[in-house]
């Protein structure tokens, strides 16, 4: 269960990531992540969380659900269509968040798709802890490892929003409240 958790939340994000570069190049956004925005982000979202999501407890009732078959791809089961529903989310998401910026003229464009990106793959690792329940039935700290390490991705991004030094190195911006809170 936890590869499978895990896959789908390194492949779904990552695909959100494909889209925000892809389609905002032929938006005419010139680069909408920097490269080392972009490590940034797997280093933090998919490094970090990936681990947090790899100590998930096993579900209720996992000993009386049927098994999977040997023969079963681990994308089968709805897996595939998942991965593709949370990539394409986090992409219209986070590209949308950005191209508003974009072409309204805002300097801060690109730290807010950088920022939407971080903290839409926050709510992703939250949110497929569990493939029957809610996040409120799961718990927010069933898995406390996770949870320490959502808080360090979280202040990480923040980090590397409002601290000079993060600023230069990835060429960020700080952000207004309200526009942080957007994303």
């Amino acid at each position: 269960d936890n590869l499978r958790k895990f896959i789908k939340f390194s492949i779904g994000g990552n695909i959100g990531k494909i889209i925000v570069m892809l389609v905002g190049v032929l938006i005419g956004m010139t680069a909408p992540l920097l490269p080392l925005q972009l490590l940034w982000l797997n280093l933090l979202t998919d490094g970090f969380l990936g681990v947090g999501l790899g100590v998930e407890p096993a579900e209720r009732n996992v000993m009386k659900r049927k098994p999977f078959s040997p023969q079963a791809s681990i994308f089968s089961g709805g897996v595939g269509g998942q991965i593709i529903r949370f990539g394409l989310l986090i992409g219209v998401i986070s590209l949308g968040m950005g191209a508003w910026h974009f072409f309204t003229g805002h300097d801060d464009w690109q730290t807010m798709m950088f920022t939407t990106l971080a903290f839409a793959q926050i709510w992703q690792a939250l949110g497929i802890r569990s493939g029957n329940d809610s996040l409120f039935k799961v718990g927010l700290f069933s898995n406390k490892p996770l949870f320490g390490l959502v808080l360090v991705v979280a202040l990480g991004q923040l980090a590397a929003i409002y601290r000079p030094a993060l600023n230069a190195f990835l060429r960020t911006s700080p952000l207004a409240s309200t526009d942080f809170m957007l994303c």
